[in-house]
């Protein structure tokens, strides 16, 4: 029997927001059993809470963002990926703004600020969703699918027509350092071409070269933490997207996948075995 978790000591955290490009300031902290993942609106009237579930998805422009009686969270999936491969169960997420730190643009600060909290068990049993039968989300020449496996396990095909980017490969099992080293380091990617249009449109804000990795026609704008970072990203983000559905055991197997099908799947899942 697998036991619920939650933090042993209180983490703290400030910097800018990836899209908003404001400053903000988090707190995590130890929550009850059963709790979840909540995110908290520390700067508004009542401190409104957004429970991080996928009914609770209401965009995935670019990032995921989960609204709740008007409170609304967005990039939450770079944290939210760092919190399921730790195996955090239960937390409050306290912030003074719509958006958590951009850090690095990747997991591998919070996954490091969670392992340096520490982690205690709880007395109630953990909720694990152990997929029995093929889930699977279409849309054109995408899809994302999660089969039965007893671990978590992402086998993920990215395909741009950039030839610097190209076809990119990536199939991990999450278990032991695998997430910290293969998976946590990997930064989110733009294509310079895109970044005055998103910045037009209110997105990238926070976006430097020291928190995403940039492509233009010719070459890579900064240096690659791997060959094939880009579709290592978009497992991290598989990961704290599906993180929404609960605790997941399976085979998710995806092409071209993004945040609107992630979090498809996701809903998928919660309402095949929740409701």
């Amino acid at each position: 029997m697998e036991h619920q978790t939650t933090l042993a000591s209180k983490i703290q955290y400030s910097g800018v927001g990836l899209h908003s490009g404001r400053e903000v300031h988090m707190r995590i902290l130890p929550a009850p059993a059963d709790t979840g993942v909540v995110f908290e609106r520390t700067d508004l009237d009542g401190r409104p809470r957004v429970r991080a579930a996928a009914p609770n998805v209401a965009a995935t422009m670019r990032a995921t963002t989960i609204e709740e009686d008007g409170a609304r969270f967005f990039t939450i999936e770079h944290l939210m990926s760092a919190i399921s491969a730790s195996g955090l169960d239960n937390c409050v997420v306290e912030l003074d703004s719509e958006e958590p730190p951009v850090a690095d643009g990747a997991s591998l600060v919070f996954l490091d600020l969670i392992a340096k909290a520490g982690l205690v068990e709880q007395d109630e049993e953990r909720s694990v969703i152990a997929v029995d039968r093929v889930l699977r989300i279409d849309d054109g020449d995408r899809f994302i699918l999660i089969a039965p496996c007893d671990e978590l396990r992402i086998s993920f095909t990215s395909l741009n027509p950039h030839p610097l980017a190209g076809t990119q490969y990536a199939d991990v099992i999450l278990g032991g350092d695998v997430y910290r080293k293969e998976i946590a380091p990997a930064r989110t990617i733009a294509y310079e071409g895109e970044v005055e249009a998103l910045r037009k449109a209110g997105l990238g804000l926070g976006g430097t070269l020291e928190t995403v990795i940039v492509y233009n026609d010719e070459r890579w704008l900064n240096t690659l933490r791997f060959p094939n970072e880009l579709v290592r990203h978009k497992v991290l983000d598989v990961i704290g997207d599906l993180r929404l559905a609960g605790v997941v055991r399976g085979h998710v197997v995806a092409v071209k996948s993004a945040h609107a099908l992630n979090t498809a799947l996701a809903k998928k899942i919660y309402e095949t075995y929740r409701v």
